[in-house]
């Protein structure tokens, strides 16, 4: 009786599962209407927040301003609704519950926005979607964006939510890794993974305490979300596959907790980004992506770096220079992800999603002989999270 129960237990399991590897079968992404020039934004920032006076500071981030890359921001907090709420600027306590506020309305519109793009690159109704997994660091609450955005998208109630906070730059990475876990592990699921950022919560003027690695927050950070529909079987012909999802691992960089963090506190998210991060980043990143590639390697797949195309969190351009050089990449290597922080800065969770939108634009446009790919997310921690992405025009 027990043998054959363990076998119906292990048919049973074996029919719950994919045949095939997870894919990514579509990617959207937007931005709030509103943004600021990165040129303009020293002096925007210490006018709007009424710090003029702090000329050696503001010399001090007008520099880093140059320094981390983009060329412009997007903010859904504009000027008028920073006016209005001068208790965020302060970051006063008392302005928590209003900055929650506006997160939990405007977010999960901002994902809509950039979860429907992908379902019409999809090609399939959002009814077929199985599985939903939101990442924000910009919301602490339950039920919260997750279930707006079902609401908004029209997802059938059974849908199974879940739901990442607080992960920092590498949630994305780790949202597409739990998708690729669930399209694998359930039978004909489709997964739609949304990472949704909007700084209002972290945004707070400068004060006379401030240095150059305490205001690196302001001068990088923006607004977007992103989108990816994932599925590992019985494709249906509209379904054009993207990418497929190899293998994934995360590693914690022992003794690196002080480089990054973040914490939700009464003055809104705060942590701390240490200058040292784009060098520490870069000199322990190839030991794990030698050890993200040993399936590979064990299946016979030989590789150098060059040989392969890479979606990196651009977490600023100085980790971007120091990997190009402790790996030996050529220029065009990591164009996408340079692409992405020039044009939108570090939008967290969402930023890697948006590399990969550019990655696959500039295959199909410029082509790329790459087979094999890896895909990085760095984080809290220190945390470095890897995926190898197989090009399925192979």
């Amino acid at each position: 009786m027990a043998s054959t129960s363990l076998a119906a237990v292990r048919k049973i399991r074996r029919a719950q599962r994919a045949d095939g590897p997870a894919a990514m079968l579509g990617i959207g992404t937007a931005n709030p209407a509103y943004y600021v020039l990165q040129d303009e934004f020293p002096d925007y920032y210490f006018h709007i927040t009424k710090m003029e006076h702090l000329t050696d500071l503001k010399d001090t981030f007008s520099k880093l301003c140059r320094i981390v890359g983009p060329k412009k921001r997007f903010f859904h907090h504009t000027e008028q609704l920073l006016n209005t709420n001068p208790a965020f600027i302060h970051g006063m306590p008392s302005a928590l519950d209003a900055r929650l506020d506006i997160v939990a309305k405007a977010a999960p519109v901002l994902a809509a926005s950039a979860a429907a793009k992908a379902i019409v690159r999809w090609g399939r109704p959002a009814t077929d979607i199985t599985h939903l997994v939101v990442s924000t660091n910009a919301e602490a609450r339950s039920p919260g964006a997750d279930l707006r955005l079902a609401m908004l998208l029209g997802l059938r109630p059974n849908v199974c939510r879940s739901m990442l906070q607080l992960n920092g730059c590498s949630a994305g990475c780790a949202a597409l890794r739990l998708a690729k876990d669930l399209a694998e592990n359930n039978h004909g699921a489709r997964v739609l993974v949304a990472c949704v950022e909007l700084t209002i919560t972290s945004f707070r003027g400068p004060h006379e305490g401030d240095n150059f690695d305490t205001l690196i927050p302001q001068a990088l950070f923006g607004d977007g979300a992103g989108a990816v529909i994932i599925g590992a079987d019985g494709l249906h012909p509209a379904e054009l596959p993207l990418f497929e999802m190899v293998s994934t691992s995360q590693a914690l960089i022992p003794g690196s907790e002080q480089l990054l963090n973040m914490r939700l506190g009464e003055g809104g998210i705060d942590g701390d980004i240490s200058s040292n991060l784009p060098r520490f980043a870069a000199q322990n990143l190839e030991g794990c992506l030698r050890d993200a590639f040993r399936p590979l390697a064990v299946s016979g797949v030989e590789w150098k770096w060059n040989d392969l195309f890479w979606a990196v969190h651009p977490g600023s351009l100085g980790i971007l220079d120091h990997i190009d050089s402790v790996l030996g990449l050529e220029p065009r290597k990591l164009a996408a992800s340079r692409t992405v922080v020039r044009e939108y800065g570090n939008m967290l969770s969402a930023t890697v999603i948006f590399v990969l939108e550019e990655l696959r634009r500039q295959m199909d446009e410029e082509g790329d002989e790459a087979e094999w790919g890896m895909m990085v997310g760095f984080g809290p921690g220190f945390t470095v999270e890897t995926m190898v992405l197989h090009a399925t025009k192979y």
